[in-house]
């Protein structure tokens, strides 16, 4: 912001200002926006102070229409704004309320596809058309992550940043709240890829044999915590949000009606606070983590770094090279993981064991309607007994 000189207010919300960063004595005037802290500077062209309380004038009343009619007051390109998206998100991050990870993501659809296809538009002039077209655009000028195809959900995701953009656009009165795009997603969502049993198997027991081949003390602690991570996550359902916020003051090791060890974890994400349950086998991924750790007050973070510090990325670099390494990066339709597929693991272990899915629902911290429109495909394996009584070859097995 430059530095104001011979400041006059006109009234509230109005002011008349010279600079002193600048050779010319022209006047400057300054309209606060009605309803966000932002304002709308212009250059009024004279060096007369009676003409220059004219313009502002003037000024004030053209933003006034403006915002009456649902004008924008800004003009700027979507590489302009959509930086500023980013460096607010990446402010958000670093005050806790998302994940870095998520931000990086976000950061990164803006510079590496976002930008290349709308970065030199003003954004008020981006359409419903745009965000349309999209997706072909998309499939003609790039590849996925892994350098095939661009999958679906890749798709989306970039989609849903360009919305986010957007809406950031109308909240900072860029574009007018008509202007953002609406309607679903115009391709399929992801499907959310869990581990199969054998998957998982075979994850557990290679990641055993990775902690062992750690050349040096360090990389041993970093793989040890990673790995015990990747088995807290899958036996709980926690989300990463969730898992980064956990505390040792949150974790009570109890007992259940009929004695056996239970885990009661009281975990929060971005507002809401809730309690879980796991089985005792948890209480020894995280002493095994507690044992180790250089921050074990009530008040530390579970998860950190080698220095003790809280984990903003949890283990991200880590998990994606015991992925990598131990062949399970990527699905069997070809999507790649992340952190969440050991929360989609849980659900999915869980539903097959038959836990009811209310129960299933307070669990997790989500809905019934969202466990059976993302985990409906389990049902028919849960249920396989009841849909395939009658059918020859399968009464006969069922009754011996």
């Amino acid at each position: 912001m430059p530095k104001m000189i011979d400041v006059e207010e006109l009234k509230d919300g109005l002011k008349i200002f010279r600079r002193a960063d600048v050779r010319h004595s022209r006047w400057y005037c300054r309209v606060k926006i009605p309803g966000v802290d932002r304002y709308k500077t212009t250059q009024l062209q004279t060096a007369n102070i009676v003409a220059a309380r004219e313009a502002a004038f003037d000024a004030d009343a053209e933003v006034r229409f403006k915002l009456k009619h649902e004008i924008p007051v800004f003009e700027a390109t979507f590489r302009q704004v959509a930086q500023e998206f980013s460096d607010f998100q990446k402010a958000r991050s670093e005050a806790g309320e998302i994940t870095h990870h998520r931000w990086r993501v976000m950061h990164s659809h803006i510079k590496t596809q976002l930008s290349r296809y709308a970065g030199n538009h003003q954004i008020n002039q981006l359409g419903q058309d745009k965000w349309t077209e999209y997706p072909s655009w998309r499939r003609k000028n790039g590849t996925g992550r892994s350098g095939g195809m661009v999958s679906n959900g890749t798709i989306r995701d970039e989609m849903t940043t360009f919305r986010s953009v957007m809406k950031f656009a109308a909240a900072k009165q860029y574009i007018r709240d008509s202007q953002v795009f609406t309607g679903k997603l115009p391709v399929d969502k992801a499907k959310r890829e869990e581990f199969t049993p054998a998957e998982y198997k075979k994850l557990h027991t290679f990641a055993r044999r990775w902690v062992k081949e750690a050349v040096n003390q360090e990389k041993i602690w970093c793989r040890t915590v990673a790995y015990n991570f990747v088995l807290i996550m899958t036996n709980t359902g926690m989300r990463p949000t969730e898992a980064r916020n956990l505390k040792w003051r949150d974790v009570h090791i109890e007992e259940s009606a009929d004695g056996r060890a239970l885990v009661r974890l009281s975990v929060r994400g971005k507002s809401k606070f809730r309690t879980l349950v796991a089985a005792g086998n948890v209480g020894t991924y995280l002493q095994r983590i507690r044992d180790i750790s250089r921050a074990t007050g009530d008040n530390d973070p579970v998860f950190t770094t080698y220095k003790g510090d809280a984990s903003r990325t949890l283990y991200y670099a880590l998990v994606e090279r015991l992925l990598i390494d131990s062949g399970l990066m990527h699905s069997s339709s070809g999507s790649r993981r992340s952190t969440y597929c050991f929360r989609h693991t849980y659900a999915t272990f869980r539903l097959t064991q038959g836990v009811d899915v209310y129960f299933l629902a307070k669990q997790m911290g989500t809905s019934v309607q969202m466990i059976e429109q993302h985990y409906g495909h389990i049902t028919p394996v849960k249920n396989a007994a009841q849909i395939l009584r009658g059918l020859p070859g399968w009464d006969q097995v069922e009754a011996a």
